[in-house]
């Protein structure tokens, strides 16, 4: 199972960070992705890394403002967002995938998926 932590009301300009952490496995065989999905809207890419660290991706939108990272060793992956604005705000999952590839798999393609954890961002 998957959790992600870390949400919570920002103002404008500030940062938070998201942690994606698994329970009953390890993280260490996974790549990772960063999805959100505001009221009302399609559920977006964010970031992706994979297995290894060394490959990762970001959405356009995010670009210069979040970091995508994973720890291994605490079983951990996180979002470091930056320079937050009220797009921002979303509820925050993160999905998990058995994936080698350079490029970020499809979103039906994560067989495991977080719950969820609130962003909002004031203006």
């Amino acid at each position: 199972q998957l959790q992600a932590s870390g949400g919570g009301l920002v103002q404008a300009g500030g940062s938070l960070r998201l942690s994606c952490a698994a329970s009953g496995d390890t993280l260490r065989r996974y790549a990772v992705a960063w999805f959100r999905q505001a009221p009302g809207e399609e559920r977006d890419f964010v970031a992706f890394v994979g297995w290894s660290g060394r490959n990762t991706a970001l959405a356009d939108s995010v670009k210069g403002r979040f970091t995508v990272s994973r720890d291994d060793a605490l079983n951990k992956v996180y979002l470091q967002m930056n320079s937050l604005k009220p797009e921002d705000t979303a509820l925050y999952y993160c999905a998990a995938t058995i994936w080698y590839g350079n490029y970020p798999p499809e979103p039906t393609d994560y067989n495991y998926w977080g719950q969820g954890t609130q962003v909002t961002v004031s203006s």
